[in-house]
């Protein structure tokens, strides 16, 4: 299978029709592995980089979930299909701006994705709607043990996986959610879940990971060490910071319709009308409407079943998406009314807003 061929279906990400997935869109685990007796893929030189990103490619086809997956090297993917990867969270930033002798390797559903030769020789990671942190390690822990039976991984008795990265020892394990919080945003009390979440041993980042903003209130909140703990420990203690911030996003929204209802509501059917009728949006202005809309939906302002419209539309209204429907290169001013064109069509059938559960008309 081919990445173009692969690109032309929808993600993981925008499978989301279920209630379940209200406030966490999705669970992640990535694995950091290096193979022993290489140099670190940024020590290498070209032809040490390369003899890696053959032998791990080779392991990977040879495992279950990845035998018939979509397997390239990044150089030889055009930028708009790298970006799009990005978009989908199926490949890191920094992989996409790769120098060379790097690869990805992603099966069919798109809930598995490793990198070869991005910080590691190998970044393993598993995807999955909603919050499912024990269905995504007993994936990505198959997956390990198949690649352990094939490659030679570098470990140390005392450090646990060895990486490029010190922050990565011992377990080599990130796990996170991709979290909307919308409610926290607009009351001002995501500064304060930020402190309290990074004293817990976390760490929150935006939509698009270390460095990225957190458009349409989408955050990332995911474990900062990995020495020490063992990952059923780390999978713990993470479900419980979520938890808790769930029901913070819950009590947040409930104060909101007591004490500002009608402001809310406005913010809503606004970004609803925005949406129908706009003829430039940027990206970051599409993301926070989206985002709104999806609010909305959890209040019952719309139904259920169009969440997974939503979601879709989040990931089709970034950049490299927007480009990709149309079948071209854009400059930003073009894709913005691009985008709104896209998204106008998307909504002269959506269904109205009812405000009327809320008790308001």
């Amino acid at each position: 299978m081919t990445i173009t061929a692969l690109l032309a279906t929808p993600s993981e990400l925008t499978d989301t029709a279920s209630d379940k997935t209200a406030i966490v869109l999705m669970t992640r685990i990535r694995l950091a592995r290096n193979l022993t007796g290489r140099p670190f893929p940024g020590r290498a030189k070209p032809a040490q980089r390369a003899a890696a990103l053959e032998a791990c490619r080779a392991a990977l086809a040879d495992t279950s979930p990845l035998r018939r997956a979509a397997n390239a090297e990044v150089s030889a993917l055009t930028d708009l299909d790298r970006q799009m990867l990005v978009e989908r969270h199926l490949i890191s930033r920094e992989l996409s701006g790769s120098p060379g002798q790097s690869g990805a390797v992603i099966n069919r559903e798109q809930t598995v994705s490793v990198m070869v030769n991005e910080e590691d020789h190998l970044r393993l990671q598993v995807l999955r709607c909603g919050l499912q942190l024990k269905r995504a390690w007993t994936a990505i822990d198959e997956l390990d043990s198949a690649l352990e039976e094939r490659l030679d991984f570098a470990f140390s008795p005392t450090l646990g996986y060895l990486t490029a990265c010190p922050t990565n020892l011992g377990t080599g394990m990130r796990a996170s959610a991709m979290m909307h919080l919308p409610a926290l945003v607009i009351s001002g009390q995501m500064e304060k879940v930020v402190r309290a979440v990074n004293q817990l041993g976390m760490v929150v980042r935006g939509l698009f990971g270390e460095g990225s903003d957190a458009s349409g209130s989408i955050f990332q909140i995911s474990n900062q060490t990995t020495l020490g703990e063992s990952e059923q420990q780390i999978l713990q203690r993470l479900g419980s910071v979520l938890d808790t911030i769930t029901e913070h996003e819950l009590n947040a929204r409930a104060k909101l319709l007591e004490t500002d209802g009608h402001k809310l509501l406005d913010k809503i059917g606004r970004a609803y009308g925005i949406l129908q009728q706009a003829h430039l949006l940027t990206s970051g202005e599409a993301t926070n409407l989206l985002s709104l809309l999806r609010l909305g939906i959890d209040l019952g302002i719309f139904p259920p079943a169009v969440r997974a419209v939503i979601d879709r539309l989040l990931i089709e209204a970034q950049p490299g998406h927007v480009q990709h429907a149309a079948r071209g290169t854009f400059e930003p001013g073009q894709r913005d009314v691009l985008r709104a064109g896209l998204l106008r069509a998307e909504f002269a059938n959506f269904p109205k807003p009812n405000f009327m559960p809320l008790g308001r008309n």
